[in-house]
């Protein structure tokens, strides 16, 4: 009768190797999802296009509207320009988001991002006075902004070391707030180019974050209390700032147009926070699930979270630095 048990167990061990091994090639596809094409109009209906961020995916190939003949690098489109669907072929996992950057002869750059939950964006004569553009533009970076937080494996990492924390309650809503205020203030500031992190370290200081969420954790099943169980919305907020950084690399690397920048920030945003929210709401449906069945681990088990969480964040630290 004892034997059934241990083998659950070790079933269950076997899984969460597998769940590590799985988190950790996520988090390094999730790392360079993006392309960008940059088009250079070199005479009316004429441009001139180059790769400025490489596809990760050799087959991703941007589809034209129809009048538009493309021959890599050059594309013609004729006397009405370039105007109405485009898109990409071979959007999915391994490329999630592709941009098409395009520099007229005469006028601002424009820039219509597609990803895997919005597929294609319209170019239009007049970009900033097309309601429907503009209805795309907040649809393309609310499911960017999705997209991001929910491919963003290390950052999910860190809000479910909150809640291990920070068990229920008014108090597991500050501190969710103080992190998102904390990540929407670095994002604004890192977007709009007020400050700067190069992006390994940054990658490595959020890796080192979670590390450091875990050993908390640990501290918490010990009886001690740690300096995120003292002051869980302050060191929420801090953190937070670190990873608004790590989140505003999916918009820059972009080269959003300044005039469309911050309509594409407050999209993008909302769209993290929905992300955010989701995987919080699920989380917590489960914590409950957990507690209905009167499911109890044995004590050695109770640590398990704990290093998971622990080991994945520094071999992610380990790899990026």
């Amino acid at each position: 009768m004892r034997f059934l048990p241990r083998m659950r167990w070790l079933g269950a061990l076997g899984a969460l190797l597998l769940v590590l091994c799985g988190l950790a090639q996520a988090a390094r596809a999730h790392e360079a999802t993006m392309a960008v094409l940059t088009l250079r109009e070199i005479a009316p209906g004429r441009f001139i296009g180059q790769w400025t961020m490489p596809p990760t995916d050799p087959t991703l190939q941007p589809i034209f509207p129809p009048h538009c003949r493309w021959e890599a690098p050059e594309l013609i489109c004729g006397e009405r320009g370039l105007v109405g669907r485009l898109s990409f072929m071979g959007l999915g996992s391994k490329q999630s988001v592709a941009t098409i950057r395009v520099l007229p002869h005469d006028g601002p750059m424009e820039a219509y991002t597609v990803s895997a939950a919005k597929p294609f964006a319209t170019a239009a004569r007049n970009p900033g006075t097309d309601l429907v553009v503009w209805r795309e533009l907040a649809e393309t970076y609310v499911n960017l902004g999705i997209d991001h937080i929910l491919r963003g494996i290390d950052h999910l990492l860190f809000v479910l070391g909150l809640i291990w924390l920070v068990r229920g309650g008014w108090k597991l809503v500050k501190t969710i707030t103080a992190f998102t205020v904390g990540h929407s203030l670095s994002l604004a500031a890192a977007t709009f180019g007020w400050v700067g992190v190069p992006e390994r370290p940054l990658n490595a200081a959020i890796a080192l974050s979670i590390v450091f969420v875990g050993v908390e954790i640990v501290k918490l099943q010990r009886g001690e209390e740690g300096l995120t169980a003292r002051y869980p919305w302050t060191v929420a907020f801090a953190f937070g700032l670190l990873h608004g950084l790590g989140f505003a690399s999916a918009l820059t690397s972009l080269g959003i147009p300044q005039a469309t920048l911050p309509i594409a920030l407050l999209f993008f945003n909302v769209g993290v926070e929905i992300g955010q929210l989701m995987f919080v709401m699920v989380v917590l449906a489960l914590l409950w699930a957990h507690r209905q069945a009167q499911a109890l681990l044995p004590r050695w088990g109770a640590a398990i979270p704990a290093y998971v969480i622990g080991s994945v964040a520094s071999f992610w630290f380990l790899t990026r630095i």
